[in-house]
């Protein structure tokens, strides 16, 4: 695809791109797909992705109490359990503001710890990294923002959650449609939104502008970015997913990636749209 041509041009000193069909064909690649980057926030969508598989097992609900009076695991994982960034002192009662937060993620996989008595990167590894192949990923950190992987293996998981393997169709509609839809809150590094779409684990890009998709993604996309450099979104409406990462800190080219990272978005809908 031309469209990845445009990475070449990005001011970082590594990228690598790949855009995936909803049948989980790679369609086109750019750059070193095997180079492992630090994923950043984008490991919050490998998370929720093994949260949900605990789901279907039983092993925890989305309804289960955590943290707070009225919070739960569906709270948390849609960044309305009432959490700031980083500090597991609730600020406000859950479902009343759209509040990014790292804390509330790892309350929600400590919930499935506790359940299942695995650590939750062991958990991970036996719920999605190793049925999707996911080889050269792993976690060493944070369950929000610790993992490291290699385009490659984001194609895979990009795959998945187009089309599930692992959980029910249902299961893994209910992560990229808004919970608590009416909120109002932040993106980090992007604006402010009202209201702020998110699904469990992905932000839902709805009616947001400016965004870090592109102009002509639809309202259904749903993916997420990280402050290592590297962004993931799935258009349904287009049938097509982008994973693009790279080794530049976005608040050291947050502009630039405003700018880049949707006009790279624009180009890849544009062929798929001609092809």
């Amino acid at each position: 695809m031309r469209a990845l041509e445009l990475v070449a041009s990005w001011p970082v000193p590594y990228a690598a791109a790949v855009v995936v069909a909803a049948d989980g064909t790679v369609l086109d690649a750019t750059g070193d797909i095997d180079r492992r980057y630090a994923l950043a926030s984008m490991t919050k969508m490998l998370t929720a992705w093994a949260v949900l598989v605990a789901v279907e097992e039983g092993t925890v609900a989305l309804d289960d109490p955590i943290g707070q009076p009225d919070c739960t695991l569906r709270h948390l994982l849609a960044h309305a359990g009432g959490y700031s960034l980083d500090d597991r002192r609730p600020v406000r009662p859950p479902a009343e503001r759209r509040i990014y937060s790292n804390a509330g993620i790892e309350l929600a996989t400590e919930h499935v710890q506790a359940q299942t008595g695995l650590a939750f990167a062991g958990y991970l590894g036996e719920a999605v990294l190793g049925p999707l192949g996911m080889t050269a990923t792993e976690l060493v950190g944070s369950p929000a923002h610790g993992a490291r992987s290699t385009a490659r293996d984001m194609a895979r998981f990009l795959a998945e959650a187009q089309r599930s393997a692992l959980l029910d169709p249902a299961t893994a509609a209910a992560a990229s449609q808004p919970h608590y839809p009416t909120l109002a809150g932040i993106v980090p590094g992007v604006g402010r939104f009202d209201p702020c779409p998110w699904g469990l684990g992905f932000e839902v890009r709805g009616g947001k502008s400016p965004h870090w998709t592109g102009r002509t993604n639809s309202p259904s996309t749903f993916g997420h970015f990280g402050a290592s450099g590297t962004m993931a979104w799935i258009d349904p409406a287009a049938a097509v997913a982008l994973v693009a990462l790279t080794d530049w800190r976005y608040d050291e080219w947050s502009a630039d990636a405003l700018r880049l990272w949707p006009a790279l978005s624009d180009a890849v809908l544009a062929e798929m749209a001609t092809a």
